[in-house]
């Protein structure tokens, strides 16, 4: 029997993909595909759903996230249908995450989302700049976004904004006022995203012909460090990498992640892991929607890819993923999946440097150690 992460089943965390956009942004590499109406998605969930809870057995559910792909494209009553049938397989508990990103011209729908279950809004602004906002390919301009911002914060129990910085053209100036319009209308978690020029993307296409859409590494790196500043100074908890939240708004789907617990993955192209009574899987669905509908029709389950994961992968996977966080890594965790113990030598030398630093059994990345947190990774799981 492969090492498990915990003695007793761990909480279980479910993605649902909704692989749809009303238009896909040129810096965007997700399995996103142009919006059309397709009524045998929300049923193939429902039953990719079914499969999973044999999977799984009965768990707590600590969180649902709708991702995408634009999520909030769905009609309320295909997402209250999907909550009922995880409701139904698991049970959901008052305390339960049940979050949905959307996009800010999807405002108007965001009271249906709180009547259908939706309890945390992550919304895409990514500026409110709206020269940037073109630049980036965004159907809504800045005072859609503060709109859409307002409108949230009065209907659900949490809200996240995700932030790009770096795009071509940005000053430090352009992200002071992204970050002061933010602080004044009291969002409680923001994501934040270096923009990275990703293969088979418009933006890619476009520097290959030689048009820049992105600025130097050096003056991303400074527009990373101020963002860390300024929402220090405001009370935020830097708690991951490309994160910071108010007290008691953290992110519980994403820490799932990050910690190494289970989580259910449906929908086209969604990503699992999950604990069984022998092993340890991780699997990825289909991709294309038709495929992955056709899949669950056929097999009851819409899971193209199956790996057993090795006590080895799921310990790399543990570091990698858990020293994203500031809470780090249990030693004693890690040595429980892996079967043996992490280099003390790489540790003391690391630590010495100022990349890490040690309290008790928790291992965890300082702010410098978590801007090369690929370097540090490396030479611990040599």
């Amino acid at each position: 029997m492969t090492s498990s992460l915990m003695a007793e089943p761990s909480p279980l965390a479910i993605y649902i993909h909704w692989p749809y956009c009303a238009r896909i942004c040129p810096y965007c590499d997700f399995n996103v595909y142009k919006h059309k109406s397709d009524p045998d998605l929300v049923s193939a969930i429902e039953a990719d759903l079914t499969y999973w809870r044999g999977l799984s057995g009965a768990r707590q559910v600590t969180s649902i996230h709708f991702g995408g792909g634009t999520p909030s494209l769905m009609r309320s009553v295909d997402i209250s249908r999907i909550l009922e049938t995880v409701d139904r397989l698991w049970g959901l508990g008052i305390e339960t995450e049940i979050a949905l990103e959307a996009n800010p011209v999807d405002l108007n729908q965001f009271k249906d989302f709180a009547k259908a279950g939706i309890t945390r809004l992550s919304l895409g602004v990514q500026s409110f700049d709206d020269k940037a906002l073109k630049f980036l390919g965004r159907d809504h301009d800045g005072e859609t976004a503060k709109r859409a911002i307002k409108t949230a914060t009065n209907m659900f129990r949490s809200v996240s904004v995700d932030l790009i910085f770096g795009w071509y053209g940005q000053s430090g100036s352009d992200l002071n006022r992204d970050i002061d319009i933010l602080l004044a209308l009291g969002v409680e978690h923001i994501s934040t995203y270096q923009l990275t020029i990703e293969e088979n993307t418009a933006f890619a296409r476009a520097q290959k012909r030689g048009l820049r859409k992105a600025v130097s590494d050096d003056q991303s790196a400074g527009f990373y460090d101020l963002i860390q500043a300024r929402l220090a100074l405001e009370g935020f908890e830097h708690y991951e990498v490309s994160n910071f939240a108010r007290p008691d708004h953290r992110s519980r789907h994403n820490l799932a992640y990050w910690q190494g617990y289970d989580y259910v993955g449906v929908g086209p192209g969604a990503h699992g892991r999950i604990q069984t009574k022998s092993d340890r899987l991780a699997t990825i669905a289909y991709r294309r929607p038709q495929e992955y509908s056709v899949a669950v029709k056929a097999n009851s389950h819409g899971i193209e890819i199956r790996e057993i994961l090795s006590p080895e992968s799921q310990a790399d996977e543990y570091v990698i993923m858990g020293l994203r966080i500031s809470d780090g890594i249990s030693m004693a965790r890690w040595a429980a999946i892996s079967g043996t113990t992490l280099p003390d030598q790489h540790i003391s030398e690391l630590i010495e440097l100022g990349f890490l630093r040690q309290d008790d059994d928790r291992l965890m990345a300082t702010e410098n150690g978590r801007a090369v947190l690929n370097t540090i990774t490396d030479q611990l799981l040599i």
